[in-house]
């Protein structure tokens, strides 16, 4: 050993875990049963009208709105830019057609961002809440 200290690999922590500690592996679940789902709008406005509609029909169990952010895209042969916020959506697998549907009928774009992205881990209690919310079961 030349005594050398090796450079953290690429993510990893440079700060030592609090002595004792251990995630809470008891309270995660890996699951792919629920979603994220993401769409750009042209307006705060919009995005939280999406927001409110999906959460108040129960196609999805919350929504987070964000922006502005900056868009640079290629449409109709030409690139281009644009101010538009994000309207990020909780759901379920079960739910997410409906929920698409939803979107493009309240959606000001011909062709709107829409993205499903599985959650694959998270608190045991957050993702039953999201199953319960959109199932109507609370």
């Amino acid at each position: 050993m030349s005594g050398k200290r090796e450079p953290p690999r690429p993510g990893a922590s440079r700060r030592p875990a609090a002595p004792g500690f251990k995630p809470p592996a008891h309270r995660l679940s890996l699951t792919a049963h629920c979603l994220q789902v993401t769409t750009t709008c042209a307006s705060r406005e919009e995005a939280e009208r999406i927001a409110r509609t999906a959460v108040a029909e129960r196609l999805a169990a919350c929504a987070q709105v964000q922006g502005p952010i900056t868009s640079i895209y290629r449409w109709e042969g030409r690139v281009d830019q644009a101010s538009e916020w994000y309207c990020h959506l909780k759901t379920t697998a079960a739910r997410l057609t409906v929920l698409e549907t939803r979107i493009g009928s309240l959606h000001s774009y011909q062709v709107p961002e829409i993205i499903a992205l599985p959650i694959v881990g998270g608190s045991a209690e957050y993702l039953s809440w999201i199953e319960d919310q959109v199932s109507g079961k609370r």
